[in-house]
């Protein structure tokens, strides 16, 4: 049996998978990249930012909280003991500036919270002296706490860390999920610019591949110079087809009408006017052998779009068995466990398992038997329908596996005395494509060889 693609039969189920298998898209990755970009610049800009207004903050936290331990200190210091009472409970109900007393036993937790923490801590011990403490929590109480002293005698102060600065607004989280929103905003409406061109055109490119030339034609007025260039250029190439596929059906119309005819009045004269009974019969053979030729020439040029509907692989596969099963020389087993709806034309499927099956009878003969030995099974998983057709013969060596589908090729000594045109897996590898489908072929692992199709699920 020929074969389409160079794989171990061992291989073509993931060889299939991965050819039926979306990978990801220009779109998606256009957009991952644009919003990694994106992303990567709001963040490097948010901590530059950061970083420039953490000194002036630091600075002016630390100033007001110096003017605020002077006149707390000062106050503290001319006043009388009640009158400093006073002024302690004043600042505490309308400053929230508590003033304590320090003693030896009280524990607390140094202030280094952060980057603006460290700076407003060195700032306030610049100015305030040496012997300033600025920590974060006394004695289990959490807070702004500056530590200083009054002749001698040791105070602290309690103040929001408010006063500090934000180090837990939410400011800078709402935007960085704003710029990050808009950052994929606009990702995503570039990727989809630059992805709707390419788009088209590939849409463009498979009605032109399934002989749709009309509606492969792209927009000549799009505001983008080499999108419409490239649009231009591809409908010239359309336009070019187009007249070629018309003028080749018009050709192979002249050709098939052409030789017919003469063919025609050849079988006649043959018949009427030949004696010899055996001569006469080589010479039917001959002619009819051309006629099949010239129909496979004619199959392998049919570009027509094909007719796709739900139809039963099992009816088609039993009508193909039906023409063959009174051949000696071939024996079909077929192993359908259910019944099994496939997405495709009816007579070009029959086709296809005909020539398979007519293929496998011709070179896939038992050495031993002489008798081609073919199987049919066929499975249904997820929206596909996998066909298997195999042999017991000899199979091809692996250099002229991934020549057998080419048009006109002929193999090795076995194909010698092939009367066909060459074309066989030719057409079938061209009807299944046509079809939405996939066609492998290769050699197993118990010899003889082995056709995979893969067809949508009706």
């Amino acid at each position: 049996m020929e074969h389409s693609k160079h794989f171990t039969e061992e291989a073509l189920p993931t060889a299939i998978e991965s050819h039926t298998g979306h990978g990801i898209s220009l779109f998606w990755r256009t957009f991952f990249f644009l919003a990694l970009l994106l992303l990567g610049s709001s963040i490097a800009w948010l901590q530059t930012f950061r970083s420039l207004e953490s000194e002036p903050r630091a600075l002016q936290s630390a100033q007001q909280l110096t003017s605020l331990v002077n006149l707390s200190r000062a106050a503290l210091r001319y006043s009388d003991s009640i009158a400093r009472l006073a002024l302690i409970k004043t600042l505490a109900d309308e400053e929230q500036v508590n003033i304590s007393a320090r003693e030896a036993k009280d524990s607390y937790v140094l202030f280094s919270k952060n980057e603006l923490g460290e700076r407003i801590s060195e700032a306030l011990i610049t100015r305030l002296g040496s012997n300033t403490i600025v920590a974060k929590s006394v004695n289990g109480e959490t807070g702004f706490w500056v530590g200083f002293d009054i002749d001698g005698d040791k105070y602290w102060l309690l103040t929001d860390q408010s006063r500090v600065g934000p180090s837990h607004s939410s400011t800078w989280i709402i935007w960085l999920i704003t710029a990050a929103a808009l950052s994929l905003t606009g990702a995503a409406f570039i990727a989809r610019l630059i992805n709707k061109p390419l788009k088209e055109l590939s849409f463009a490119a498979s009605r032109m591949r399934d002989g749709d030339f009309d509606a492969s034609r792209l927009d000549e007025h799009v505001a983008t110079s080499e999108i419409r260039e490239v649009n231009i250029g591809f409908n010239r190439m359309a336009e070019q087809l187009s007249k070629v596929e018309q003028d080749r059906v018009i050709m192979l119309a002249g050709i098939s009408h052409d030789l017919r005819t003469p063919l025609a009045r050849l079988r006649l004269e043959t018949e009427m006017s030949v004696s010899d009974e055996e001569a006469r019969a080589h010479m039917a053979a001959d002619i009819t052998q051309l006629d099949a030729i010239i129909d496979k020439f004619l199959d392998y040029a049919r570009l027509d779009p094909v007719q796709l509907s739900p139809i039963s692989l099992n009816a088609v596969i039993e009508a193909a068995v039906y023409g063959v099963k009174e051949y000696d020389d071939l024996r079909i087993s077929v192993k359908i466990t259910q019944d099994i709806d496939v997405l495709a034309d009816e007579i070009e499927l029959l086709r296809v398992i005909s020539n398979l099956v007519e293929n496998a009878r011709r070179y896939g003969k038992t050495p031993e038997t002489g008798v081609a030995m073919v199987e049919i099974v066929a499975t249904a998983r997820d929206k596909w329908v996998q066909i298997k057709l195999r042999d017991h013969g000899m199979g091809v060596s692996s250099e002229t596996l991934p020549k057998l589908t080419r048009p006109f090729f002929r193999g090795d000594a076995a194909r010698t005395s092939a009367t066909g045109a060459g074309l066989g897996l030719a057409i079938v590898e061209r009807t299944i494509q046509r079809m939405g489908g996939m066609f492998v072929l290769a050699n197993t692992a118990t010899g003889g060889l082995v056709a995979h199709i893969k067809l949508p699920r009706g």
